[in-house]
């Protein structure tokens, strides 16, 4: 069985070679006959060379095209050295002169181009004009036969050049071939090329839509939870004798459930193809009563005449102040109010200030008694959430500016949109 194996994994690796061995033992074949006619006399030490160096060549010619030009050149010199005259089966260095072009490297195909006219001059002037009179007679030119028997130089030429256009044509088809695959491999690469840049590009598309998807999500449920954490802590200080404030804190609990989840089913609407309606201008004092609805205190404050805007411009605007309004209710006192101020000259600037410090004990807590609890952790330098912010601001031309100041203790988060105006 293990040799079986072995022989099996013996032919596989040989099938490269099949070919080619199949056209050497043809050229072998074709040689000998034409030595002898008969295939078991072999007596002639220089033309059986001849014919050995022609199989070989021709068995090397598409694998090994620079040692087949090689072994050309040797059947050459032999040919020289023992005064072996032309052989019809030399005329099989046709398809080695096709390999080297086809198939060799740029230094064998420039060597095989040179090798051609140059061996052929070399044959005609060296060699014996006697020994071409049967090679010209059998490949039918009778006319350059007849000049070589008589030894007039005049059939040196034409041999030359019919010896040299022979050997041209295959060399050229072998040429033609490759830079015909060439061409084809570069059309490929460059069709892949453009398969990899739509395939990077949609990969981009998708990071950017899983990006806006994050962001929308985030300030839709990071702002809907703060109002409702918001609200739930201002309940636990009601009066226990007023249900009806209760009930009023439980009822703007669910409005801002309900408002939360219905943007959420708009976000993931535009993801499926759906249009998502746009939060209008409106909106913007929709935002400020629910934080009033929490408990905190909203001053709002509106410089110019609010003009209408391009849904695009409408929507960052609506999402960077839900995300000013989300980090004011998160990090700011609730014992002090959040300032909200718009600004429409030329552009639109929005700007939330809200006091920072350690928190009051309770909604109840006198201003100008010592302010006991738990110290709020520093308002945020960075996070998704300002960083969202600055991505929305940048995709219309906007910029965001945040910073904290010590006297008195404030964090200020300003943006910049530029307004188009509706037509």
């Amino acid at each position: 069985m293990a040799r079986m194996t072995t022989l099996a994994d013996a032919w596989q690796r040989s099938r490269p070679w099949r070919l080619d061995v199949l056209a050497a033992l043809l050229a072998l074949v074709l040689g000998l006959y034409e030595m002898h006619g008969d295939l078991v006399v072999i007596s002639r030490t220089g033309e059986l060379l001849v014919v050995v160096g022609v199989a070989t060549a021709v068995g090397l010619s598409r694998l090994l095209p620079g040692a087949a030009l090689g072994v050309a050149w040797c059947v050459g010199a032999v040919q020289v050295l023992t005064g072996t005259g032309p052989m019809v089966c030399e005329v099989l260095f046709a398809v080695v002169a096709f390999g080297c072009a086809r198939w060799g490297s740029t230094v064998v195909l420039w060597l095989s181009a040179v090798s051609i006219p140059l061996g052929a001059a070399i044959a005609v002037v060296l060699l014996d004009p006697n020994v071409f009179y049967d090679s010209l007679r059998v490949a039918g030119v009778r006319g350059l036969a007849q000049r070589a028997y008589d030894g007039t130089d005049g059939w040196r030429v034409p041999a030359g050049l019919l010896g040299t256009a022979l050997l041209m044509a295959p060399w050229l088809l072998g040429l033609a071939l490759r830079f015909s695959e060439r061409s084809e491999l570069s059309r490929r690469s460059q069709v892949a090329a453009e398969a990899e840049r739509d395939q990077a590009e949609e990969i981009a598309r998708l990071r950017q839509d899983q990006a806006r998807l994050a962001r929308d999500v985030h300030d839709v449920v990071g702002h809907s939870l703060a109002v409702i954490l918001a609200q739930a802590e201002s309940a636990q200080y009601l009066d226990d004798a007023d249900p009806a404030a209760l009930k009023r804190t439980m009822t703007d609990i669910a409005t801002s459930a309900r408002t939360s989840l219905d943007d959420v089913r708009s976000v993931l609407a535009s993801t499926q193809g759906a249009p998502a309606a746009p939060p209008g201008q409106p909106d913007l004092e929709s935002l400020l009563d629910g934080v009033r609805a929490s408990g905190h205190v909203v001053e709002s404050t509106v410089v110019g005449t609010p003009q209408p805007m391009p849904p695009d411009l409408e929507v960052v605007a609506f999402r960077v102040l839900q995300e000013m309004l989300t980090n004011a209710i998160k990090h700011g006192r609730r014992d002090r109010p959040v300032r909200v101020e718009r600004h429409w000259d030329g552009d639109l600037r929005l700007e939330v200030q809200n006091a920072v410090g350690p928190q009051p004990a309770g909604p109840s807590a006198d201003e100008t008694q010592p302010i006991t609890g738990v110290p709020m952790p520093p308002a945020p330098d960075g996070g998704q959430g300002l960083d969202g912010m600055r991505r929305r601001l940048e995709a219309v031309g906007g910029r965001l500016d945040v910073r904290r100041r010590s006297d008195p203790p404030t964090f200020t988060a300003t943006a910049w949109l530029p307004v188009r105006v509706l037509s």
